[in-house]
């Protein structure tokens, strides 16, 4: 009778005649339907937890930004003094009781707990076991990047301390999610859904790092790389010719933003499906004004000023950033009252690409902040605009990346890469190198969590940087949260890690 009663539920909240239909059917016919509306409102359950916190400070967004060269949050005298966790993620020096790293755990194994609930409960639905399944596989892959060796729970698992599987094994798993559901799952654009071609991506994003998930370092170079297979998974997509580039980057980040290029996107909403509160995490507490927010900013996640001059002036997307002066709705100057007396911009607020420190007293002002998404006039705490997890744009340079690992002479790579720069505004390469192919990488997806992966395949992610010495492999990976571990003893933690906690 669940089913039954959710059906309900979202027929009574909604005045559409077509989805009325819905409470007529009746339990064995729900459950075995494959009319897409239908299998739409069944499927919704398994995206709420995914929506969650991705997009949300404290959130395995964060974790992944804060630890690159993308993103810092600096210590401005009281202000973010939370104990150093923000200071020790950027510099590497995170440990098992860091609350951004249960987070993470905690989102990742929740939504899993969910999807594996509705596959027992739909088990007579091929299209819906199917769909659950690959997701299940997509949610893996960000377990498998974030904390290497994990516990494989299914619907089917009875244990209640599970061990951690190895990471090549949980590699396996996810290759399996997803290629052998291929075949039932939905070969159209369905937005904020899992259907063919994001399985495809997701594929290509998992063997794009393969090396490094099937070996035992966490170094690239480690394991068996899959380039080939980067390049047939990203054709799969791209010769469907369903996904396009937009000719304007920003509407893929917009308040509205069901874009053709948007691949897969979790579906936020201001009032239904909040979570993605970008405008409290980075905007200056005056920047209340600038858009008429219904709360206060809280002045924190600003980019590192070597990141940001990565962008020519002429790239379009170098607009991801806000710099300079920052105004009123009504076209008046913001000024800081509390500014510090050695801020050279004064009272005047004025967001520098330039930050003093990152602890402890660096400038209220300083940092170039995320500006990519659009921010909404009168927003609340958070955004409408969906989260794009896969871009079309993501497919073209997975694919150039592969092709040139391949052949560093390819053609055909550079192509792709100047189509993505050609969007931008800039002019086209003429040769590709990885440092370029890492730069443009940054460029195209700042500020969306995919920066720290891209250094660790690019053999970056332990050089210094700015406040940041080197640091060692050991931190490829994160820890194993303290808490699941006294939660579950049979889980062992990650090398370089205290057992200790």
């Amino acid at each position: 009778m669940v089913v039954a009663l959710s059906l309900i539920v979202v027929v009574s909240a909604c005045d559409d005649p077509e989805q009325e239909l819905f409470s007529e059917l009746d339990q064995d016919a729900v459950l075995s339907s494959t009319d897409p509306d239908v299998l739409s409102v069944l499927a919704a359950g398994a995206y709420t937890p995914i929506i969650g916190a991705w997009g949300g400070h404290n959130s395995i967004w964060s974790l992944h930004e804060v630890s690159s060269d993308e993103m810092v949050i600096a210590q401005k005298g009281a202000d973010w003094e939370d104990g150093g966790q923000w200071i020790r993620v950027h510099q590497h020096e995170y440990n098992p009781t860091e609350q951004s790293v249960q987070n993470g755990w905690d989102y990742c194994f929740g939504a899993i707990g969910t999807i594996n609930n509705l596959i027992n409960q739909f088990s007579g639905n091929e299209a819906l076991v199917a769909e659950f399944k690959a997701l299940r596989g997509l949610v893996y892959l960000w377990l498998l990047d974030a904390y290497g060796n994990v516990p494989i729970i299914e619907e089917d698992s009875d244990d209640s301390t599970p061990e951690a599987s190895p990471r090549a094994d949980v590699f396996a798993f996810v290759e399996s999610s997803l290629l052998d559901n291929l075949d039932q799952l939905e070969r159209s654009a369905t937005y904020a859904r899992m259907n063919y071609y994001v399985a495809r991506t997701a594929l290509a994003k998992l063997y794009l790092n393969a090396d490094i998930y099937t070996g035992t370092t966490n170094v690239p170079g480690a394991g068996t790389a899959r380039w080939s297979d980067v390049v047939i998974q990203a054709d799969s997509v791209i010769e469907a010719g369903i996904y396009s580039l937009e000719s304007n980057f920003f509407s893929n980040f917009a308040t509205i933003n069901a874009t053709a290029e948007n691949i897969f996107v979790l579906n936020y909403d201001t009032d239904n499906a909040g979570g993605f509160n970008l405008p409290q995490m980075t905007l200056h507490y005056s920047s209340q004004a600038t858009y008429d927010l219904q709360e206060q900013p809280w002045n924190g996640y600003a980019s590192l000023e070597e990141f940001y001059n990565a962008f020519d002036d002429n790239d379009a997307r170098i607009e991801s950033f806000l710099e300079g002066d920052q105004f009123a709705l009504d076209g008046t100057g913001l000024e800081d009252l509390s500014f510090e007396d050695d801020d050279p911009n004064g009272a005047p607020l004025t967001f520098t690409p330039f930050i003093t420190e990152l602890a402890p007293n660096a400038l209220r002002q300083e940092g170039v902040r995320v500006g990519k998404f659009e921010f909404a006039i009168g927003n609340g705490q958070s955004l409408s605009n969906d989260f794009p997890i896969f871009r079309y744009s993501d497919v073209l340079l997975m694919k150039a990346e592969a092709l040139w690992r391949l052949d560093n002479g390819s053609g055909e790579a550079l192509d792709l890469v100047n189509m993505v720069r050609a969007r931008a505004g800039v002019s086209p390469l003429t040769g590709l190198t990885a440092d370029e192919l890492l730069a443009e990488r940054g460029r195209e997806f700042f500020a969306e969590g995919w920066r720290r992966s891209d250094l660790i395949r690019f053999g970056k992610f332990n050089d210094s940087w700015w406040e940041k010495e080197m640091s060692s492999a050991d931190k490829n990976i994160f820890p194993i949260p303290q808490s699941a571990r006294d939660n579950n003893p049979s889980l062992a933690q990650n090398p370089g890690y205290s057992e200790g906690g």
